[in-house]
C-alpha cells in the first residue's frame, strides 16, 4: 500500500501538532508544510524532516491530503484551492466564516469526490464516546466551556471560537432541528463577543443551554445530559463520565439511585481525528465530521449571534 502524501497549511500552535501527527503515521508521508510566516514553517520543516513550501498551491499540488490550520478568514479560499487541486481536506473549525461559504465548500468537495473533514475534536474525546452508548431519549443538555483569554482564536467571537465545540456535540446528539433560539453575549477584552449564553429549543422538544467564556480565571469543559431516569455528566477535561440512574421505584423514603463515575485514558484526540480522516480517504467511507456538519453548526452559531445582536 503506497503512503498517503500529506501536507499542512498553517503551522502555528495547532498546525504544528497536525504536522507531528502525520509524521507519526506509518502509512502517511508528511510531504511538507506552508505558513505565511516562512521562518515558522522552516522551523517545523526542520523539526519533522520535511520540506517547507513557499506557497500553499505548490504544497497542494504535491499532496494527496492537506490539513488547514490557518486563521479562519483564510479557510474559504484555502479549502477551495486545495479541493480544486484534487486534495482531500481536513480544515480546523470553524470550517469558514459563514454558513454560506461552508455550504459552497461542501458542494465543491462533493463535486470533486474528495473528503472534507472539519476539526471538531470533542467528537473524539473518549468520555463523550463512552457516554454515547448510554444516550436514549435526551431531553435537556447543559454545557459550560470556560477558558482564560488567549490571543490564538481571537480572530473570531467566542461563539465560533469555543461555543462551537459544544454546538457541534449537541447537534450530533439531538436528532432534530433547532426551532427557537434565545441568546445574549458581551465583549470584554476584544471588540467581539467574549462571553455568551444561548438557549436552543428543538422541534422534538429537547432543549440545550450553552455557556462559553474566554475571559475566565479557571478552565471548564463540561456537558450535562438529562434523560428519562438518568443524568450523565461528561467532563471533557478530566475525560470522565458520571452516571446517576434510578434503580427502582421511589417509595418516599429510600433514594434508589445508582451513582457511578468512570475515568478514561486521555488518549490523543488529534491523532484519532487525523487517523479517522486518513481511513476515510483510503476506504471511501464518510468522515465523522463532514463539511455539511460544519455548515449546520455554523448556521446555528450565526443564529445565536443574530439573537445576541437583537438582544443588545
Amino acid at each position: 500500500m503506497s503512503k498517503l502524501r500529506a501536507g499542512v497549511i498553517g503551522v502555528g500552535y495547532l498546525g504544528r501538532f497536525h504536522a507531528q501527527k502525520y509524521a507519526q503515521l506509518n502509512d502517511v508521508e508528511l510531504i511538507g508544510v506552508h505558513d505565511t510566516d516562512s521562518a515558522r514553517a522552516q522551523a517545523v520543516a526542520e523539526e519533522l524532516g520535511c520540506r517547507r513550501f513557499d506557497g500553499h498551491a505548490e504544497l497542494a499540488a504535491a499532496s494527496d491530503a492537506v490539513s488547514i490550520a490557518a486563521n479562519t478568514p483564510a479557510h474559504y479560499s484555502l479549502v477551495t484551492d486545495c479541493l480544486e487541486a484534487g486534495c482531500h481536506v481536513f480544515v480546523e473549525k470553524p470550517i469558514a466564516e459563514t454558513s454560506r461559504e461552508a455550504g459552497e465548500l461542501a458542494d465543491l468537495a462533493a463535486s470533486h469526490r474528495r473528503q472534507l473533514q472539519v476539526g471538531h475534536i470533542e467528537r473524539f474525546n473518549p468520555a463523550l464516546i463512552a457516554a454515547r452508548a448510554h444516550m436514549r431519549d435526551v431531553r435537556f443538555i447543559e454545557c459550560h466551556r470556560l477558558a482564560a483569554f488567549k490571543h490564538r482564536g481571537a480572530d473570531v467571537d467566542v461563539v465560533r471560537d469555543l461555543m462551537i465545540h459544544d454546538l457541534d456535540v449537541i447537534l450530533s446528539i439531538i436528532d432534530a432541528q433547532p426551532c427557537s433560539v434565545s441568546a445574549m453575549g458581551l465583549p470584554v477584552l476584544t471588540d467581539k463577543i467574549d462571553i455568551a449564553n444561548a438557549r436552543i429549543e428543538f422541534d422534538n422538544g429537547a432543549v440545550a443551554n450553552v455557556t462559553a467564556s474566554r475571559v475566565s480565571t479557571s478552565a471548564q469543559r463540561k456537558l450535562r445530559i438529562f434523560q428519562s431516569q438518568q443524568y450523565m455528566g461528561v467532563d471533557f477535561g478530566r475525560v470522565s463520565v458520571q452516571r446517576v440512574t434510578r434503580s427502582a421505584h421511589w417509595n418516599g423514603t429510600d433514594e434508589p439511585l445508582e451513582i457511578g463515575e468512570t475515568s478514561f485514558d486521555k488518549g490523543d484526540a488529534l491523532r484519532a481525528e487525523i487517523e479517522s480522516f486518513v481511513t476515510a480517504i483510503r476506504t471511501g467511507t464518510a468522515v465523522l465530521v463532514s463539511g455539511r456538519d460544519g455548515q449546520r453548526v455554523l448556521a446555528l452559531a450565526e443564529t445565536i449571534l443574530e439573537k445576541m445582536s437583537a438582544h443588545r
